[in-house]
């Protein structure tokens, strides 16, 4: 693949893409957690997915490792991996395919088409997960704030979701930092999520997408 699409999009938006060799050997830096499942992984400059294609792929072989002969573990498993990877991307044509890419993985590993509601899931958690907007500005290219879910697994086939909001999170060194405003904080006062949600169903979460 081309590491670039066009002079002009490198000259306005400096966009070259990383070579597959260089993302593994950036990804065996942190080998243990980019073999997680539950890790979490944010490319605030996704482009297409190099990196979080790679990340998912490597979640993906430790969900078969531990659940690869349970069909129900391992398919509620491989959502969570899915979930606990983040990204945002200024072009549309690049978040468009990044989605894309991170669904195609998902759906050849599980084996699903368009219908099944695991399929439909991970679009939505796709959608909310993989922002298109600015991680300089931390804002969506609707210019609102840009606001990200933590997905976790309860067990039994139910999710839980939080969401909150990007600059708050990235802020969190500043205010705990020695002399500042908010330095009296606690982490629990920082980290409150903007909406929590009751838990939900693969079922229930494929119903949201739209």
């Amino acid at each position: 693949m081309s590491l670039i699409k066009s002079r002009k999009r490198v000259a306005d938006h400096g966009e070259v893409f990383t070579p597959a060799w260089m993302v593994d050997a950036m990804l065996d830096l942190v080998k243990e957690e980019s073999e997680r499942i539950d890790s979490r992984f944010l490319e605030p400059a996704c482009g297409s997915g190099n990196f979080i294609v790679k990340v998912l792929q490597r979640k993906l072989a430790a969900v078969e490792r531990k659940f690869g002969k349970n069909d129900f573990e391992k398919q509620h498993y491989a959502l969570l991996a899915l979930m606990c990877i983040y990204g945002i991307e200024l072009l549309s044509d690049n978040i468009a395919e990044c989605r894309a890419n991170m669904l195609d993985i998902l759906a050849e590993y599980l084996n699903l088409d368009e219908s099944d509601d695991l399929y439909r899931a991970a679009t939505y958690v796709l959608t909310q997960n993989l922002v298109h907007g600015d991680a300089l500005t931390m804002r969506t290219i609707s210019k609102e704030p840009i606001t990200f879910s933590e997905w976790g697994y309860l067990g039994k086939g139910k999710f839980q979701r939080r969401d909150f909001r990007f600059d708050v999170l990235t802020g969190s060194s500043a205010f705990s930092a020695e002399g500042s405003l908010f330095a009296h904080l606690g982490k629990h006062e920082i980290f409150t999520p903007t909406k929590i949600y009751p838990p939900m169903t693969v079922s229930e979460l494929a119903a949201l997408e739209g």
